[in-house]
């Protein structure tokens, strides 16, 4: 058996399964991905689990672990094969005497312990320029994630879950010089943004949760949408599903351990315990028009608005790959400070509903910040946001600062008082990745710089 060409990258994972992904490549017959485990420990592997690679999937596929233990740490090998025997089958490849690959690689289920301290790694922007088929030193910001998985190493607890809240790729690396809009060039940027070393060695051992941003795409969409860009749309999006949806919980699993393939949605849930994540999809169900401007479609929206009033759990984190706030004093249209309506809708609910404990999660920016939202009239709200950008940073971009941003007016007035906000961190003007330590008392934040060095700490009360 050969190692993956990508992968694998542990996804969603629960206390009793896991979902991996994990590329092979073309043959001229068929071809099969595996991986086998065993809690660490053990000497005995499981059966082999199986899979037949497609083309029409770039030769990958997730497989499925299913009857794990909570909090306990498993050991996995995976490989792919082409065996010589046209005939084969899943369930006969599972009786040839292979020869796996000899990495060995770990993760570990969460526990089933509801208020545990959990820890969390979160970012976005990871800029990549790959020109002709070739990344320009792509070991600058595979850095960054060197400097995470030291932080892994260390952690305690251990680190839940890594969130990559969009730009885990950048297709129009060149915008306007050579954008990449054929499937097979933006096929090959994924493969190659993901099988970097570091980001590779993270992402086996660490479950991974991704939603998109606007460089999955091109910058600023759909606002720069024209009418050419229908298959540039299509194939950037069958990409995602691919490599950044495939091993998220919007694939449902099916009673026989296997992930119902179709894809109705972008956004999802996951929890650990008394903590949930929803995880939006800000980027493709826009409403550009004046008469009903929203940045989340209605299905959506509802679903958030449901789940924010409904869900007992005492944390709740709201990814939207842009920023909830603050705003900007550049006003490009592209985060929610161009959706004034719904997010007022939104805050208004939090508010009348008095839902403690939101925090907003996002990226974008090119700067890491915290900040919080009071309100004039009603002392019991208040609503946090953490912004943490970017992993590793083009050098024809600027990062943010703190004179970018408006903190002297009110975000909203109402009738009912106005909604006010400060900044309650420095804002990190270089590349760098928040952890995240959620106790009883706190979500306590900490910027790390690219080396895995705290740039500072600072603490979000719990109520």
């Amino acid at each position: 058996m050969f190692k993956p060409t990508v992968g694998p990258i542990v996804g969603h994972t629960t206390t009793d399964h896991a979902r991996i992904f994990l590329r092979g490549d073309r043959d001229n017959n068929l071809v099969f991905a595996g991986i086998r485990h065993r809690r660490q420990g053990d000497k005995t592997w499981s059966k082999g689990h199986f899979v037949q690679l497609k083309a029409y999937r770039d030769m990958s596929d997730v497989i499925v672990l299913q009857g794990l233990q909570p909090d306990t740490t498993y050991e996995y090998q995976a490989g792919w094969l082409s065996p010589l025997s046209p005939t084969h089958t899943v369930e006969t490849v599972q009786e040839l005497p292979l020869q796996w690959p000899r990495e060995t690689y770990c993760l570990r289920t969460p526990t089933s312990k509801t208020s545990t301290p959990r820890a969390y790694i979160v970012g976005s922007c990871r800029y990549l320029r790959i020109t002709r088929g070739i990344p320009l030193l792509p070991g600058l910001g595979d850095r960054t994630f060197a400097g995470i998985n030291r932080i892994v190493e260390q952690a305690n607890p251990p680190i839940s879950a890594v969130l990559m809240t969009g730009d885990q790729v950048y297709l129009d690396d060149l915008n306007v010089l050579a954008p990449d809009r054929n499937y097979k060039n933006i096929l090959f940027k994924y493969r190659t943004a993901f099988a970097q070393p570091q980001i590779r060695k993270l992402m086996s051992a660490v479950p991974t949760y991704m939603t998109l941003d606007d460089h999955e795409i091109e910058d600023n969409w759909p606002a720069n949408k024209t009418g050419s860009d229908e298959v540039l749309y299509a194939n950037a999006m069958n990409a995602y599903a691919l490599y950044q949806a495939s091993h998220s919980p919007t694939h449902e699993l099916s009673s026989d351990g296997t992930l119902n393939k179709s894809l109705k949605r972008y956004w999802y849930r996951f929890a650990h315990g008394d903590i949930e994540w929803f995880v939006t999809d800000s980027r493709t169900q826009r409403n550009l028009s004046a008469d009903d401007r929203r940045i989340l479609d209605e299905e959506q929206e509802q679903s958030l608005l449901k789940w924010l009033i409904h869900s007992p759990a005492r944390v709740k984190f709201v990814v939207t790959s842009v920023m909830f706030f603050p705003d900007s004093k550049r006003n490009d249209g592209d985060a929610w400070q161009a959706f004034p309506q719904q997010r007022l809708r939104l805050l208004e609910t939090i508010r009348s509903h008095g839902i403690k404990n939101v925090i907003f999660v996002s990226g974008d920016v090119h700067g890491s910040m915290t900040s919080r939202l009071l309100h004039s009239q009603d002392p019991d709200f208040e609503v946090n946001t953490l912004v943490s950008s970017p992993f590793y940073n083009s050098k024809l971009l600027p990062f943010a600062k703190s004179s970018d941003f408006i903190f002297d007016h009110p975000l909203a007035r109402t009738e009912n008082g106005e909604y006010q906000y400060e900044l309650t961190s420095k804002v990190v003007s270089q590349n760098n990745f928040a952890r995240l330590y959620v106790t009883a008392q706190s979500v306590q934040v900490t910027f790390h710089d690219r080396d895995g060095s705290p740039l500072q700490t600072l603490d979000i009360p719990l109520r």
